[in-house]
């Protein structure tokens, strides 16, 4: 039985009628699907020459990455927060005082029973502050713990605190070495001598997980294709593919002021992206080899159709990627370009070096069994059975997924925001060590004092000390240091807990609320507070216009409303699940010892608005893939049932394929010595998982098949509104036959 809504009508006329419709938005979506076709036909062809390019280009970026001056950490700053207005006014009102400098603490501690005011442990820390002081041309200041009164009080532990003229970002290596240097004597006397601060930022060392993500995508490709050669492909060029991006960023590090993270998150989502667009083009080309087609001709129709989804579904993580500048924090703004960046290789690798390298590899693509003339079997697989299933018990289904991921959403509501500090850092560095040395020897406030800058007179000054003494927060406030025009204080504030606590963040809300508006709060911790809240803020603008976009993009795709609608909400449901398992796992420690978490504390502020914006481009990726399917064969008669089993029968495979792929390949920076970066894996790894399999394989059917011919609705004045996409090639198909007259017109293509 056939049915079709008013606009699937129009569509079946169209394709009887001739091959030119005068509709503006036909004729531009046939010139892309048309260019990619010829452009797939095109790098078959020219197979050496495209080879060489990409090859040459990956030699380039290599060159320029090896050439390139190291980078380290990136500078930070966070425009329109009070933090930022405090540093800069520092800058103007204490010139020279390098108030954004980098900071380094070298703490000493005494052998158990002696005292750091020692006559010789005293030598050996004056010995320290005069070599810290010769060994690099960039410190601003020295101090000396007898005279700073940075002893504690038992006297087991002192501090030296190092300001920098410039930030981390512009260290030297030599002035890096010094720091590191320091001490040393003072070690082999016998005292306990280890380093803090953002001087020695601790570049992540990311081990070996992300090679056994890889060795998990190849065996996930063998399986899938039933060809090592086939699955060598993804992976050969998704390497290529980062390896191009991530040389490139390193490169430019020192120019654009990168940071070490900035190439982590490019190589996460490029490694992802680049292996499941290639696993697409490659799944469509054997498809079209199957039914008899030259492997030419199969390539550009790999290209034409499959490289539609594929544009479509780079574009979507490209635009959520890119979205991140409109949090306004440069740092954020660049990750996301870079990130977006190594997308645009990937997307432009799947429609040009995958069709040259199928051309190399020529029937050996194909598996064993189909290569020696195998049948290839009609059970019903995998995909049809549980499409099936889900037809049978839609109502059971939509609550088991719903439910399910409704609990694991739960500890979302008491997710807490803030930035790691030292004491995140792995037990086994010299910052964590110095860190729990000075929480030990002075109080947990130690490792994050707060600047609080007045900008006012001496009395103005006298005034907030006082005000910040009464605060139940503070365990100590230092007097006010004036600088030379008598305008501007500097106070320094100890508070009682540590500088990622909550306690700490309500002590900075207290001080900013209590005092005039002179009084600015500023300091590392202080910083990490505006920033976590300038997040906040920019999360839900930022998912407005992600998951409104996506509603748009998926209205013009499926011609449909309640299908984006559906999808939308879908994708929100694995975001918070995701974000609630974060919770469990970093802030209240569930599992924390099986995945290496040493410190709970407050979640990353960047994690959400990261997981949006990843998220979002691989599950419209996911649902483009499945659902398309469904579309398509709906439109040519199927009831929706059908249609939902034929759409999992060809997808399932695939997708499953790659949400596995995606996995593996985050899972692999969980490994990361460093928390943010292992947050991040985790995050998106669990995100993927519960979005794929929950949401696309569970979800969507269950909503589909109890939704019925309503699903497709759309309405006749929107229907003429929205522009028509192809992003299945269909119509690429149609106009093929008809220029050929061969025999498309008259069977159904079969699909991966």
């Amino acid at each position: 039985m056939h049915h079709s809504t008013a606009p699937d009508a129009r569509r079946s006329r169209r394709r009887a009628g001739s091959p030119c419709p005068c509709s503006p938005s036909y004729t531009g979506v046939a010139l892309v699907a048309t260019f990619l076709y010829k452009l797939g036909r095109s790098a078959f062809r020219r197979r050496r020459l495209v080879a060489l390019l990409w090859v040459a280009l990956l030699a380039v970026a290599g060159v320029g990455a090896a050439t390139a001056s190291t980078a380290t950490s990136s500078s930070f700053s966070i425009p329109g927060t009070e933090a930022q207005k405090a540093f800069d006014l520092l800058e103007e009102r204490f010139p020279g005082g390098s108030a954004d400098g980098a900071t380094a603490r070298v703490v000493f501690k005494a052998p158990d029973g002696e005292k750091m005011t020692d006559a010789g442990h005293r030598a050996e820390v004056d010995k320290a502050v005069s070599e810290l002081k010769d060994g690099s041309d960039q410190i601003a200041s020295v101090t000396d713990p007898y005279t700073a009164k940075a002893v504690s009080r038992d006297g087991s532990t002192a501090y030296v605190s190092v300001t920098y003229a410039v930030s981390s970002m512009e260290l030297t290596d030599a002035t890096r070495e010094a720091l590191e240097e320091t001490g040393t004597e003072a070690r082999e006397a016998g005292l306990t001598v280890e380093i803090g601060g953002d001087a020695l930022q601790a570049v992540p060392e990311t081990g070996a997980g992300e090679i056994i993500g890889v060795v998990v995508a190849g065996i996930v490709l063998v399986i899938t294709f039933g060809s090592l050669v086939a699955a060598g492909l993804p992976l050969l060029t998704a390497i290529i593919g980062v390896g191009i991006g991530i040389s490139t960023i390193t490169a430019l590090a020192n120019v654009l002021d990168l940071g070490s993270t900035t190439s982590t998150l490019a190589m996460m989502i490029g490694l992802a992206v680049g292996i499941d667009y290639a696993l697409f083009i490659v799944s469509r080309y054997r498809a079209e080899l199957a039914e008899g087609r030259e492997h030419e001709e199969a390539a550009g129709r790999a290209v034409g159709t499959a490289g539609s989804a594929v544009v479509f579904a780079g574009l979507t993580v490209v635009i959520a990627l890119v979205g991140l500048a409109v949090v306004n924090i440069p740092m954020l703004t660049k990750m996301g370009f870079a990130a977006a960046g190594t997308v645009v290789i990937a997307v432009l690798i799947a429609l040009t070096l995958i069709p040259a390298l199928l051309g190399f590899a020529g029937k050996r693509v194909l598996g064993r069994k189909v290569r020696k003339g195998g049948a290839v079997s009609d059970k019903p697989n995998a995909g049809t059975r549980w499409a099936r299933f889900v037809l049978r018990r839609p109502v059971t289904v939509l609550l088991a997924g719903v439910v399910g991921l409704g609990a694991m959403a739960i500890p979302a509501a008491s997710l807490e925001m803030g930035l790691p500090d030292d004491g995140a850092q792995p037990v086994s560095t010299t910052q964590r060590k110095a860190y729990d040395l000075l929480s030990d020897g002075f109080g947990p406030g130690f490792n994050g004092p707060l600047m609080v800058v007045v900008d006012g007179d001496k009395s103005v000054a006298d005034r907030t000390v006082e005000v910040v003494r009464g605060l139940d927060g503070a365990a100590a406030v230092t007097p006010p240091i004036l600088n030379k025009a008598g305008d501007t204080a500097m106070i320094t504030v100890i508070p009682k807990d540590r500088p990622s606590s909550v306690a700490t963040e309500d002590l900075v809300h207290d001080i900013r609320d209590r005092s005039g508006d002179e009084v600015l709060v500023t300091g590392a911790t202080a910083m990490n507070i505006d920033f976590s809240q300038k997040m906040n803020d920019a999360l839900l603008p930022y998912l407005a216009l992600v998951v409104g976009l996506a509603f748009l993009l998926l209205m013009v795709v499926f011609r449909s409303v309640l299908v984006p609608l559906k999808a939308a909400l879908g994708f929100l449901l694995s975001v918070v699940a995701a974000l609630g398992a974060v919770v469990a796992v970093f802030q209240w420690g569930w599992l924390g010892s099986l995945l290496g978490v040493e410190q709970t504390g407050p979640i990353m502020s960047m994690m959400p608005i990261f997981m949006v914006g990843v998220v979002f481009g691989l599950a419209m990726d996911y649902e483009v893939f499945l659902v398309t399917r469904m579309r398509e064969a709906y439109v040519h008669g199927e009831r929706p049932g059908e249609a939902i089993v034929t759409g999992f029968r060809h997808g399932t495979r695939v997708v499953a394929a790659a949400a596995v792929i995606m996995i593996a390949v985050f899972s692999g920076f969980i490994g990361s010595s460093e928390q943010m970066v292992k947050m991040i894996g985790f995050g998106l790894a669990i995100a993927v998982f519960f979005d794929a399999f929950v949401v696309r394989m569970a979800i969507v059917p269950a909503v589909l098949a109890l939704l019925g011919h309503k699903a497709w609705w759309l309405p006749r004045w929107l229907d003429r509104v929205l522009p028509n996409v192809d992003v299945e090639g269909e119509k690429l198909r149609e106009e093929l036959s008809e220029s050929s007259g061969g025999p498309d017109g008259d069977r159904e293509l079969v699909r991966v």
